[in-house]
């Protein structure tokens, strides 16, 4: 089945009492049953819902996958796969990734003993320096969180696996429709649904997909236990957002396109982090694990100076000064003080994330409206 048919479908049957189409909103807490321990698969909304059930076949289809798990979030779905771990077990975790998933890991789970590596990936042969009997995961972010850096999937896979560890791949910026890492060797993917899932910026949710059984089973029972689940209001809106995932990323990375040209050949611009550069020093990756390149663009200006920075941020019209990602509309974003401000300074520096650095995530507008908004801004 074509991926476009795939997101329509997955997931979805009629409702067999009435016919409907769309998967309804089963807003109900609990479930009646016929006598004690007999029921019709349902018991407690925490641990089974039918609109929830319906997000987590199709998350699993359109990864590729075999299993789905829905979170109230995607840290929250971070969240559970650290859970996996006992005190003394290491994780392997790129160098450049999502403030939330940074702070997660240090403030939260170190004092719990378990320990974090934090890894330049896109030499992947760096990963090989920190890999002991402790390691239990790694944790690859591809397009990285804001640099645009690409991991190699199959060849960290093959690491994870002649080392006994899981390799879990944060596919939040690329979504299943530019790649799908489970086909690479992955054992887990990881998506913030809220972003491309979703697509219209109205729910937060995570999700995770795998194809082994037993995962599976150890990743629901912590669901289950720790409670953190979506609504069925929620699950019904991303499996909405799925049903277009298709036509919008064709979009978004059309319009990427358009607007990483349209900087890089700025003169008020000094660089342009995005993979669909022939000189991206990534690029070979990127075109043998993606299909294409997204509409997730960083820039710093040739004028280094964070009021400058801060200037223009502020200029835009079209383009929203907001966190997040992934919606129709298009968002601008300083990593440095918004969604990377948890990592100190000197590490986001140590890793390439300097105070100019701007994020844009280009939604679904005309293309020419979004460059003439950003000539604007530049021009200010």
């Amino acid at each position: 089945m074509k991926a476009a048919t795939k997101y329509i479908h997955a997931g979805s049957h009629p409702d067999p009492s009435t016919g409907a189409i769309m998967t309804p909103i089963y807003q109900t807490s609990t479930f009646v049953q016929e006598a004690p321990g007999k029921n019709k698969g349902f018991e407690y909304a925490r641990s089974q819902n039918p609109t929830r059930f319906a997000l987590e076949e199709a998350l699993a289809i359109i990864e590729n996958g075999k299993f789905g798990l829905a979170f109230s979030s995607g840290v929250a779905a971070t969240d559970a796969v650290i859970k996996l771990l006992s005190p003394g077990d290491e994780v392997i975790a790129s160098n450049d990734l999502y403030g939330g998933s940074y702070r997660l890991f240090t403030k939260v789970f170190e004092k719990f003993g378990i320990k974090f590596h934090y890894v330049d990936m896109t030499h992947v042969e760096n990963i090989n320096k920190f890999v002991s009997a402790k390691t239990k995961l790694i944790w690859v972010e591809t397009p990285t969180n804001p640099l645009m850096n690409i991991t190699d999937i199959a060849a960290v896979a093959t690491i994870a696996k002649s080392n006994n560890a899981l390799l879990c791949v944060d596919n939040t910026f690329a979504s299943p429709f530019l790649q799908n890492p489970l086909d690479f060797g992955a054992d887990l993917v990881m998506h913030s649904s809220t972003k491309y899932l979703g697509g219209h910026s109205d729910v937060i949710q995570g999700a995770l997909v795998m194809k082994d059984e037993k995962l599976r089973e150890q990743l629901y029972f912590l669901q289950k236990s720790c409670g953190a689940v979506p609504g069925p209001m929620d699950c019904f809106l991303v499996l909405r957002g799925i049903k277009t995932l298709g036509v919008r990323m064709k979009q978004h990375c059309e319009n990427g396109k358009r607007i990483a040209e349209f900087l890089s050949n700025h003169s008020k611009v000094k660089k342009v982090y995005w993979p669909g550069f022939s000189d991206h020093p990534n690029y070979t990756i990127a075109r043998k694990q993606m299909r294409d390149f997204g509409g997730m663009i960083s820039f710093e200006l040739k004028v280094e100076d964070i009021a400058e920075t801060k200037k223009l941020l502020s200029s835009t019209k079209l383009f929203s000064l907001a966190e997040s990602l992934g919606g129709v509309e298009s968002l601008i974003n300083h990593p440095a003080t918004m969604t990377h401000a948890s990592i100190p300074r000197e590490e986001r520096i140590k890793n390439g994330l300097r105070d100019s650095l701007i994020r844009l995530s280009v939604g679904i507008e005309d293309p020419d409206d979004l460059i003439e908004d950003l000539s604007n801004a530049l021009g200010k």
